[in-house]
């Protein structure tokens, strides 16, 4: 084991171990018994994780870090579950079980561990991805959207408005209710654009699977045999060998139910609550940039006052995603406030030159 991958290999300790003391501190603070239960799980099983990296150090006679839990991370989850409900911070962890999956998953392929060591390490993958199946199937069970929907929906509305407003102050300077009113409409169109939009996506893939389903009551009606064949195509288009896609499409042949559903996937969305929701997190998002325009007295005002509101905004989105997901804070920050203020920034000079060209606003 290499230099650079002893430093790997402590780094996953420690973040398995703060990731057992979160896990096993928020289970003792969660009323409802069953994710109460699925919490402590997950504490248990991120501390064999630990135990894995820790014993291959040992391996490898180097030292096992000592552990200094992520007090700032804890304290922030535990106001998150007091305010927003354990569900939502659920739906919050699930992104940082998808980032340990996807890392270990390059350490697995990067051939730097014996075959034992790969193969106890593909169980901490497949176990990393279970919990973030579990952690989603709690979210869609409490009928909520998901977490990140909602800072994606913010983010979007916020920085698009940040854009509009900002390059809207270079062409009309000396009109500041015109800037802000404009920038309201377009927040409010790209609000009802977003919802509408998704209410369409939600609707059309529950009608599809409606259609499907329908449409597999009567195929194994009248052919048994061919719904199975059907389901065999789909298991070697995905890549499985067919030997092996003969074996399980035969097995499952006789359970109209299991092959049903494994030939497609029911949506637990609700289309209403889908489009309220998405065009509401835009909406929210609108609110930062466009609110200074309104009460500023001048367009330096107002621009510093907006670009203000949204940086903010941008930086506590930021930090919450890293302190829950367990990523680098001041990156996180850093790729929320840049990526705004850079949409901004560019959109300033385009009202810059639209102006000079055409004078409008004069």
């Amino acid at each position: 084991m290499n230099t650079t991958f002893c430093a790997q290999a402590r780094h996953f300790y420690l973040d398995e171990m703060n990731d057992h003391i979160t896990y096993r501190t928020l289970a003792g603070g969660v009323r409802d018994p069953h994710l109460a239960q699925l919490l402590q799980r997950v504490a248990d099983t991120e501390l064999h994780h630990a135990n894995f990296w820790a014993g291959l150090l040992r391996q490898h006679d180097q030292l096992v870090p000592k552990v200094q839990p992520k007090r700032l991370r804890l304290w922030v989850l535990q106001l998150l579950l007091r305010l927003v409900g354990p569900v939502w911070l659920v739906s919050a962890l699930e992104l940082g079980e998808t980032g340990a999956a996807h890392t270990y998953y390059r350490v697995w392929n990067e051939g730097v561990l014996n075959d034992e060591e790969r193969n106890s390490l593909r169980d901490i993958i497949i176990d990393e991805l279970e919990h973030e199946s579990s952690f989603r199937e709690e979210q869609n069970a409490s009928a909520l959207g998901n977490v990140r929907d909602f800072v994606l929906g913010m983010n979007d509305g916020l920085v698009e408005i940040l854009g509009t407003v900002t390059g809207l102050s270079a062409a009309y300077a000396g009109n500041l209710l015109l800037v802000a009113v404009s920038g309201l409409v377009v927040g409010v169109a790209g609000a009802l654009s977003m919802g509408i939009g998704a209410f369409i996506s939600v609707r059309s893939q529950r009608q599809i699977n409606e259609s499907t389903r329908a449409r597999m009551e009567i195929l194994f009606a009248v052919s048994p045999q061919r719904a199975v064949e059907e389901y065999r195509e789909r298991l070697q288009g995905s890549g499985l060998p067919e030997d092996i896609s003969v074996e399980v499409a035969e097995r499952l042949g006789t359970q109209q139910d299991v092959l049903t559903k494994l030939l497609f996937q029911d949506s637990p969305e609700n289309e209403w609550r889908s489009a309220f929701f998405t065009g509401g997190a835009y909406l929210f998002g609108v609110a930062f940039p466009v609110l200074p325009y309104f009460l500023a007295d001048s367009s330096q005002q107002a621009v510093l006052g907006s670009i203000g509101f949204a940086g903010l905004a941008l930086a506590l989105v930021g930090a919450m995603i890293a302190l829950v997901s367990g990523i680098s804070l001041r990156g996180k920050i850093m790729e929320m406030v840049v990526s705004g203020f850079s949409a901004a920034g560019l959109a300033y000079l385009f009202g810059y030159i639209m102006q000079a060209l055409f004078g409008v606003g004069v």
